[in-house]
C-alpha cells in the first residue's frame, strides 16, 4: 500500500496526525509524520524539505500530504522523492517565486472576513488544548523570499474541509482551481480537521491512494 508523508502546518507538530495515522495504518498503509524545523528562523525550505525526506528514509510509493502552511513544503518533498501522489489538506497552493507574504493577497484571502477563533472550530475543547499546548514558535526568513519549488507532474488531490472558518470554503475551491486546475474532495470539519474528523480525513487519504494503486495496476 502507500507511504503516507504527513507535513504538519505553521508552528504546529506531528502530533497533528495523530488521530489520522492509526486509521490509516489499520487500513494497510504505512504513515510518518514529521515535525519540521520550524523554530529555527535560519532553516530553509530545503531543511524542511530534507527533514522530511529523512524521516522517508528511501521509502518507496509514498504520497505526500500538506496541512495549511505544510504547502509550501509537501510538493518540495513531492518532487524530492519521487512520489506518487500529493496532496494539499486546508492547505495554502503556492506558486513558483512567490512569497508567503504575496499569497495572501495574490489569492485574495486577505478580502475575506475571517473570526478571531479560526482554528480550532469543531475540534473537542480537551483536544483543542492539548494542541495549543503543544504549538511552536513558527520562524522562517525563507517567507520573505520566493518559493523555489514547482508543482510536482503527479497527481495531485486537494481536500476542502467544508466548516473551515479560516480558509472559508468558497476561498478554498477558488484558491484549487485557479491554482491547481481541480475540483477539491470535500468533507466535513474546521481547519484542523484531523483533530476533529479525523476519520473523513483518513477516508480520503485512503481513497486517493487506491485510486494510485488502481491506475499503477491499469498501466502494467
Amino acid at each position: 500500500m502507500a507511504v503516507f508523508v504527513l507535513i504538519h502546518g505553521g508552528g504546529s507538530t506531528a502530533w497533528d496526525w495523530h488521530l489520522v495515522k492509526p486509521l490509516l495504518e489499520s487500513a494497510g498503509h504505512e504513515v510518518i509524520a514529521v515535525d519540521l524545523p520550524i523554530e529555527d528562523d535560519g532553516a530553509m525550505l530545503e531543511d524542511y524539505t530534507r527533514a522530511a525526506t529523512r524521516a522517508a528514509d528511501g521509502a518507496r510509493h509514498t504520497i505526500v500530504v500538506g496541512h495549511s502552511l505544510g504547502g509550501f513544503t509537501a510538493p518540495l518533498v513531492s518532487n524530492e522523492l519521487t512520489s506518487d501522489g500529493l496532496v494539499y489538506l486546508s492547505a495554502m497552493i503556492p506558486m513558483p517565486g512567490e512569497t508567503f507574504g504575496d499569497w495572501w493577497t495574490n489569492t485574495g484571502h486577505d478580502r475575506e472576513t475571517i473570526p478571531e477563533e479560526a482554528f480550532f472550530n469543531m475540534v473537542p475543547d480537551d483536544l483543542a488544548q492539548q494542541a495549543r499546548d503543544k504549538e511552536r514558535d513558527q520562524q522562517g526568513a525563507w517567507m520573505s523570499g520566493p518559493w523555489p519549488g514547482r508543482h510536482p507532474d503527479v497527481p495531485t488531490l486537494a481536500i476542502l474541509c467544508r466548516d473551515d472558518l479560516f480558509f472559508p470554503a468558497p476561498f478554498m475551491r477558488r484558491q484549487v482551481q485557479d491554482r491547481l486546475g481541480i475540483e477539491p474532495v470535500e468533507i466535513p470539519g474546521g481547519h484542523y480537521a484531523t483533530l476533529s474528523h479525523p476519520g473523513a480525513v483518513a477516508a480520503a487519504l485512503n481513497q486517493f491512494a487506491q485510486q494510485l494503486l488502481r491506475q499503477a495496476q491499469d498501466e502494467r
